[in-house]
Protein backbone atom coordinates (compact mmCIF):
# COMPACT_ATOMS: atom_id res chain seq x y z
CA UNK A 1 0.00 0.00 0.00
CA UNK A 2 1.08 3.59 -0.84
CA UNK A 3 -0.21 5.69 2.16
CA UNK A 4 1.07 9.76 1.68
CA UNK A 5 -0.07 11.86 4.60
CA UNK A 6 0.02 15.96 4.95
CA UNK A 7 2.56 16.12 2.46
CA UNK A 8 4.53 19.39 1.68
CA UNK A 9 7.16 20.08 -1.01
CA UNK A 10 8.32 23.15 -2.07
CA UNK A 11 11.36 24.44 -4.60
CA UNK A 12 12.57 27.88 -3.50
CA UNK A 13 9.48 30.05 -2.86
CA UNK A 14 7.57 27.81 -5.09
CA UNK A 15 5.11 25.37 -2.72
CA UNK A 16 4.07 22.48 -5.54
CA UNK A 17 2.30 20.27 -2.31
CA UNK A 18 0.55 21.35 0.23
CA UNK A 19 -1.14 18.71 2.63
CA UNK A 20 -1.10 16.72 0.05
CA UNK A 21 -2.58 13.09 1.13
CA UNK A 22 -3.74 10.07 -0.87
CA UNK A 23 -3.93 6.35 -0.14
CA UNK A 24 -3.33 3.26 -3.20
CA UNK A 25 -4.55 0.15 -1.62
CA UNK A 26 -3.08 -2.62 -2.20
CA UNK A 27 -4.11 -4.51 -6.09
CA UNK A 28 -5.83 -0.80 -7.18
CA UNK A 29 -5.15 1.36 -9.66
CA UNK A 30 -5.38 5.18 -9.03
CA UNK A 31 -5.42 7.70 -11.60
CA UNK A 32 -3.64 11.52 -10.38
CA UNK A 33 -5.42 14.21 -12.58
CA UNK A 34 -5.03 17.80 -12.73
CA UNK A 35 -3.46 20.73 -14.30
CA UNK A 36 -0.33 20.72 -15.86
CA UNK A 37 2.14 21.71 -12.98
CA UNK A 38 0.30 20.71 -10.19
CA UNK A 39 2.52 18.38 -8.75
CA UNK A 40 1.48 15.34 -9.91
CA UNK A 41 5.29 14.04 -11.30
CA UNK A 42 6.72 15.49 -8.17
CA UNK A 43 4.45 12.99 -5.88
CA UNK A 44 5.65 10.08 -8.04
CA UNK A 45 9.12 11.35 -7.44
CA UNK A 46 8.31 10.97 -3.64
CA UNK A 47 7.41 7.35 -3.61
CA UNK A 48 10.41 6.05 -5.52
CA UNK A 49 12.60 7.80 -2.98
CA UNK A 50 13.78 10.54 -5.51
CA UNK A 51 12.68 13.32 -3.70
CA UNK A 52 11.63 13.77 -0.08
CA UNK A 53 8.75 16.23 1.73
CA UNK A 54 9.46 19.02 3.54
CA UNK A 55 7.13 17.86 6.01
CA UNK A 56 4.46 15.15 5.87
CA UNK A 57 4.35 11.33 5.55
CA UNK A 58 5.77 8.99 2.85
CA UNK A 59 5.17 5.13 3.36
CA UNK A 60 5.52 2.24 0.79
CA UNK A 61 4.04 -1.51 2.78
CA UNK A 62 4.41 0.44 5.89
CA UNK A 63 7.82 1.94 5.57
CA UNK A 64 8.64 5.37 5.78
CA UNK A 65 10.54 5.93 1.98
CA UNK A 66 12.48 9.04 3.24
CA UNK A 67 13.95 7.11 6.43
CA UNK A 68 15.39 4.20 4.13
CA UNK A 69 19.23 4.03 4.73
CA UNK A 70 20.69 3.33 1.05
CA UNK A 71 20.63 -0.32 0.94
CA UNK A 72 16.87 -0.06 2.12
CA UNK A 73 16.51 2.62 -0.48
CA UNK A 74 17.48 0.17 -3.40
CA UNK A 75 15.87 -2.59 -2.32
CA UNK A 76 12.44 -0.23 -2.34
CA UNK A 77 13.05 1.15 -5.75
CA UNK A 78 13.15 -2.49 -7.24
CA UNK A 79 9.89 -3.23 -5.85
CA UNK A 80 8.65 -0.10 -8.14
CA UNK A 81 8.53 0.01 -11.66
CA UNK A 82 8.43 3.42 -13.04
CA UNK A 83 7.07 4.76 -16.85
CA UNK A 84 8.65 7.47 -17.86
CA UNK A 85 6.22 10.08 -19.66
CA UNK A 86 8.46 9.70 -23.10
CA UNK A 87 9.89 5.97 -22.75
CA UNK A 88 13.17 7.04 -21.75
CA UNK A 89 14.93 4.67 -23.99
CA UNK A 90 18.72 4.35 -25.17
CA UNK A 91 18.71 5.39 -28.67
CA UNK A 92 22.58 3.09 -28.94
CA UNK A 93 21.02 -0.01 -27.57
CA UNK A 94 18.55 -2.79 -28.97
CA UNK A 95 15.69 -2.85 -27.37
CA UNK A 96 16.32 -6.51 -26.01
CA UNK A 97 19.27 -4.07 -24.23
CA UNK A 98 17.25 -1.26 -22.31
CA UNK A 99 14.49 -4.12 -21.37
CA UNK A 100 17.15 -5.77 -19.88
CA UNK A 101 19.25 -2.72 -18.41
CA UNK A 102 18.18 -3.13 -15.04
CA UNK A 103 18.23 -6.92 -14.88
CA UNK A 104 21.96 -6.54 -15.82
CA UNK A 105 22.93 -4.17 -13.80
CA UNK A 106 21.67 -5.90 -10.83
CA UNK A 107 24.46 -8.60 -10.93
CA UNK A 108 22.18 -11.65 -9.81
CA UNK A 109 20.64 -12.98 -12.86
CA UNK A 110 22.06 -15.29 -15.64
CA UNK A 111 22.56 -14.31 -19.28
CA UNK A 112 19.75 -17.02 -20.02
CA UNK A 113 17.25 -16.12 -17.01
CA UNK A 114 17.93 -12.70 -18.78
CA UNK A 115 17.41 -13.25 -22.28
CA UNK A 116 13.53 -15.30 -20.84
CA UNK A 117 12.66 -12.48 -18.79
CA UNK A 118 12.94 -9.96 -21.71
CA UNK A 119 11.38 -12.21 -24.06
CA UNK A 120 8.54 -12.49 -20.98
CA UNK A 121 8.88 -8.72 -20.59
CA UNK A 122 7.90 -8.02 -24.24
CA UNK A 123 5.46 -10.61 -24.70
CA UNK A 124 3.44 -8.60 -21.90
CA UNK A 125 3.64 -5.38 -23.57
CA UNK A 126 2.92 -7.26 -27.23
CA UNK A 127 5.85 -6.78 -28.49
CA UNK A 128 6.84 -10.11 -29.13
CA UNK A 129 10.33 -10.21 -31.31
CA UNK A 130 11.41 -6.72 -30.71
CA UNK A 131 14.11 -7.63 -29.21
CA UNK A 132 16.83 -6.61 -31.99
CA UNK A 133 15.05 -3.31 -33.00
CA UNK A 134 16.72 0.01 -32.32
CA UNK A 135 14.33 2.61 -30.02
CA UNK A 136 14.66 4.52 -33.50
CA UNK A 137 12.22 1.83 -35.55
CA UNK A 138 9.43 1.96 -33.22
CA UNK A 139 6.45 4.10 -33.45
CA UNK A 140 5.64 6.35 -30.22
CA UNK A 141 3.23 3.85 -29.02
CA UNK A 142 5.44 1.29 -29.46
CA UNK A 143 8.53 2.88 -27.58
CA UNK A 144 6.25 3.12 -24.48
CA UNK A 145 5.31 -0.40 -24.48
CA UNK A 146 9.21 -1.20 -24.44
CA UNK A 147 8.85 1.13 -21.40
CA UNK A 148 6.65 -0.37 -19.73
CA UNK A 149 8.24 -3.33 -20.62
CA UNK A 150 11.68 -2.57 -18.95
CA UNK A 151 9.31 -1.08 -16.19
CA UNK A 152 8.28 -4.99 -15.44
CA UNK A 153 11.17 -6.98 -16.10
CA UNK A 154 11.72 -7.07 -12.13
CA UNK A 155 8.70 -8.27 -11.82
CA UNK A 156 7.77 -5.00 -8.88
CA UNK A 157 5.08 -4.82 -6.98
CA UNK A 158 4.42 -1.49 -7.73
CA UNK A 159 4.07 0.94 -11.02
CA UNK A 160 4.09 4.30 -11.75
CA UNK A 161 3.33 5.72 -15.06
CA UNK A 162 3.99 8.93 -15.85
CA UNK A 163 1.63 10.77 -18.36
CA UNK A 164 1.28 7.01 -20.23
CA UNK A 165 -0.53 8.36 -22.81
CA UNK A 166 0.76 11.43 -23.88
CA UNK A 167 1.32 12.30 -27.57
CA UNK A 168 -0.56 9.03 -28.52
CA UNK A 169 -3.78 8.95 -31.07
CA UNK A 170 -7.01 6.92 -29.70
CA UNK A 171 -6.31 4.36 -31.41
CA UNK A 172 -2.70 3.55 -29.27
CA UNK A 173 -4.15 5.43 -26.25
CA UNK A 174 -6.73 2.37 -25.93
CA UNK A 175 -3.84 -0.13 -26.77
CA UNK A 176 -2.08 1.51 -23.95
CA UNK A 177 -4.66 1.87 -21.22
CA UNK A 178 -5.56 -2.25 -22.35
CA UNK A 179 -1.75 -2.85 -21.09
CA UNK A 180 -2.30 -1.05 -17.50
CA UNK A 181 -5.07 -3.23 -16.91
CA UNK A 182 -3.56 -6.18 -18.30
CA UNK A 183 -0.46 -5.71 -15.87
CA UNK A 184 -2.97 -5.12 -13.34
CA UNK A 185 -4.54 -8.71 -14.00
CA UNK A 186 -1.63 -10.29 -15.09
CA UNK A 187 1.02 -9.34 -12.47
CA UNK A 188 -0.99 -8.32 -9.77
CA UNK A 189 0.39 -4.82 -9.44
CA UNK A 190 -0.69 -1.70 -7.39
CA UNK A 191 -0.40 1.49 -9.97
CA UNK A 192 -0.50 5.38 -9.86
CA UNK A 193 -1.10 6.55 -13.01
CA UNK A 194 -0.19 10.13 -13.67
CA UNK A 195 -2.53 11.16 -16.78
CA UNK A 196 -4.57 14.55 -18.18
CA UNK A 197 -6.77 11.81 -19.91
CA UNK A 198 -9.66 11.51 -18.60
CA UNK A 199 -10.71 8.65 -21.10
CA UNK A 200 -8.02 6.77 -20.02
CA UNK A 201 -8.23 7.61 -16.18
CA UNK A 202 -12.02 6.38 -16.30
CA UNK A 203 -10.71 3.14 -18.30
CA UNK A 204 -8.25 2.20 -16.10
CA UNK A 205 -8.81 3.23 -12.55
CA UNK A 206 -10.41 1.88 -9.42
CA UNK A 207 -10.27 5.28 -7.84
CA UNK A 208 -9.71 8.89 -9.55
CA UNK A 209 -7.75 11.47 -7.20
CA UNK A 210 -7.77 15.22 -8.45
CA UNK A 211 -5.07 17.58 -7.56
CA UNK A 212 -5.53 21.28 -7.37
CA UNK A 213 -2.83 23.74 -6.11
CA UNK A 214 -0.80 20.96 -4.15
CA UNK A 215 -3.82 19.09 -2.29
CA UNK A 216 -6.05 16.36 -3.32
CA UNK A 217 -9.94 18.52 -3.71
CA UNK A 218 -11.20 14.74 -4.40
CA UNK A 219 -11.15 11.15 -4.78
CA UNK A 220 -13.79 8.78 -5.73
CA UNK A 221 -14.78 5.97 -8.23
CA UNK A 222 -15.23 6.67 -12.02
CA UNK A 223 -18.69 7.13 -11.36
CA UNK A 224 -18.32 9.37 -8.34
CA UNK A 225 -16.10 11.63 -10.44
CA UNK A 226 -18.07 11.82 -13.51
CA UNK A 227 -20.92 12.91 -11.15
CA UNK A 228 -18.99 15.46 -9.34
CA UNK A 229 -20.91 18.70 -8.01
CA UNK A 230 -17.07 19.99 -7.19
CA UNK A 231 -17.04 22.97 -9.44
CA UNK A 232 -13.13 22.72 -10.15
CA UNK A 233 -12.76 18.96 -10.32
CA UNK A 234 -16.56 19.06 -12.54
CA UNK A 235 -14.87 21.69 -14.57
CA UNK A 236 -11.65 19.82 -14.87
CA UNK A 237 -13.05 16.36 -15.75
CA UNK A 238 -15.96 17.96 -18.39
CA UNK A 239 -13.37 20.85 -19.87
CA UNK A 240 -15.31 23.58 -18.80
CA UNK A 241 -12.70 26.58 -17.90
CA UNK A 242 -15.29 28.97 -17.05
CA UNK A 243 -16.61 26.91 -14.35
CA UNK A 244 -13.08 26.49 -12.58
CA UNK A 245 -12.90 30.08 -13.02
CA UNK A 246 -15.70 31.05 -11.48
CA UNK A 247 -15.31 28.62 -8.62
CA UNK A 248 -11.48 30.40 -8.32
CA UNK A 249 -13.33 33.89 -8.16
CA UNK A 250 -15.51 33.00 -5.61
CA UNK A 251 -12.95 30.81 -3.47
CA UNK A 252 -14.34 27.26 -4.13
CA UNK A 253 -11.25 25.41 -3.84
CA UNK A 254 -12.45 23.54 -1.03
CA UNK A 255 -15.43 20.49 -1.45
Amino acid sequence: MIELVDVHKAFGAKQVLRGFSLTVEDGNTVSLVGFSGAGKSVTLKHIAGLLNPDSGSVKVDGKEVPALRRDQLYEHRRQIGYVFQFAALFDSMTIAENVAMGLTQQGSFSAEKIRDRVAESLDLVELEGFQDRMPAELSGGQRKRAGLARAIAFRPKYLLYDEPTSGLDPVTTTVIDRLILKMKEELGVTSLVITHDMGSAYRVSDRIAMLYEGEVLEVGTPDEIRGTTHPIVKGFVEGKPELVESATQTGGRSI
